[in-house]
């Protein structure tokens, strides 16, 4: 039997304590954060890659909780969870204001920039009956092709009941004068939407309300299969001066959306380096969508979800470093 010298010991433990040291010298060493995002799947990615650069600066970083929006804010306002990465502005602007707003959330930078939402309908029905603006729908036969079951009316998609999105949506069918015509259909997304995709691949006409970054617009793709409709003018529900017009001249009927991620005000105080990553992180809405497309054909399961997060990191590495170092910076 071979015998470790007593050096070899020495110089075991020299490296031992310096990892542990390493490792306390972390701003978040001994620290628990809690992340939290609505129950939405396609908002794990973003989240994760958070939860791996806190990681990185030593906290212990639970798994994500997944609650429904309203709860999620109440949740951070209370400090019962940490961060959420998914709070959208200006649609959840109300939920923000109604859980405490500035004084009890940190909310510095952009995580991910300029996610469009509207109305969009097949390409094919558009260029056939030139349709550019939702407002056409006022005419029953124009309405009457998109009409699902049988009543005359357009069956619009909508999105989840309590949605920013579901009263928008609401609000302005009684705005644009089409409330008569276009009757929104609200419900889970993914599987009323799963519905309208299933009556697109059938060659039959579909009107729905979308956003991005979702992997919806990896399967009907804008321009090529689906087109935004516009909007007559910018109405957005106790919001009189909205202006909901784009770049491009046109008006799709919702603003442009920015995610930022919102934290526990008192806690980001007492960590500066997570309030300075909160602050720093950008995220593309592209690699969210080609993300979430990723789901959509079937490597959706949590592992696979953490495996696109990792590799996200590995081909951003420069990046995710320079996110780390800064942070390190605003905690000496």
């Amino acid at each position: 039997m071979k015998l470790t010298s007593p050096l070899t010991w020495f110089g075991l433990g020299l490296c031992v304590a310096s990892m542990q040291v390493n490792a306390a010298s972390l701003p978040g060493a001994g620290k628990t954060v809690q992340p939290i995002q609505s129950s939405i799947q396609e908002e794990t990615f973003q989240t994760l890659i958070v939860s791996r650069a806190l990681e990185k600066l030593g906290y212990d970083v639970k798994p994500v909780k997944q609650v429904s929006y309203n709860v999620a804010f109440t949740s951070v306002a209370n400090g019962d969870a940490t961060f959420m990465a998914d709070s959208w502005e200006p649609n959840q602007v109300a939920k923000y204001k109604a859980a405490g707003g500035d004084k009890v959330f940190y909310r510095k930078g952009v995580y991910i920039a300029n996610s469009a939402q509207g109305y969009m309908i097949d390409k094919k029905t558009a260029d056939k009956y030139h349709i550019t603006n939702i407002q056409q729908l006022k005419d029953p036969k124009i309405a009457k092709l998109f009409d699902q079951d049988g009543d005359g009316k357009a069956d619009l998609t909508s999105c989840d009941p309590g949605w920013a999105c579901s009263d928008i949506i609401k609000y302005q069918m009684k705005k644009f004068g089409i409330s008569q015509t276009v009757k929104p259909q609200s419900g889970n997304y993914a599987a009323i939407i799963a519905n309208t995709i299933a009556r697109y691949k059938e060659g039959k006409p579909v009107i729905y309300y979308a956003w991005t970054p979702y992997w919806v617009s990896g399967v009907l793709v804008p321009g090529k299969d689906v087109v935004w409709l516009q909007v007559p003018f910018s109405a957005i529900p106790n919001d009189p001066k909205a202006d909901t017009s784009v770049g491009n001249g046109k008006n799709y009927g919702f603003p442009m959306n920015n995610q930022r991620i919102v934290a526990n005000k008192k806690w980001a105080k007492e960590n500066p380096a997570a309030a300075k990553l909160f602050a720093i992180m950008k995220l593309s809405v592209n690699d969210v969508s080609a993300e979430n497309l990723m789901m959509r054909n079937g490597q959706s399961s949590e592992e696979d979800i953490q495996h696109h997060a990792d590799n996200w990191i590995k081909a951003h590495q420069k990046t995710f470093n320079h996110w780390i170092a800064v942070a390190k910076q605003a905690a000496q």
